[in-house]
């Protein structure tokens, strides 16, 4: 029963400490700018891009090398 207790009481600490540290991360956060927005989605789309052409490129290597 103790430690029944002492888990609970472990848990509610927990809890606490990520709630409290949930909302100092939501209070920091701010919405972006539409050039932050801008930024982040070029970057996002030459990264599939990039990885897309690697892709490609081991692909059609194993194809040639394969037969």
């Amino acid at each position: 029963m103790n430690v029944m207790k002492l888990s609970v009481k472990g848990f509610k600490e927990k809890a606490s400490g990520f709630f409290k540290n949930s909302v100092r991360v939501l209070r920091l956060a701010k919405k972006p700018t539409k050039q932050e927005l801008f930024t982040v989605a070029k970057i996002t789309g030459l990264g599939i891009i990039l990885i897309g052409l690697v892709g490609y490129v081991i692909e059609s290597l194993k194809w040639l090398l394969a037969g």
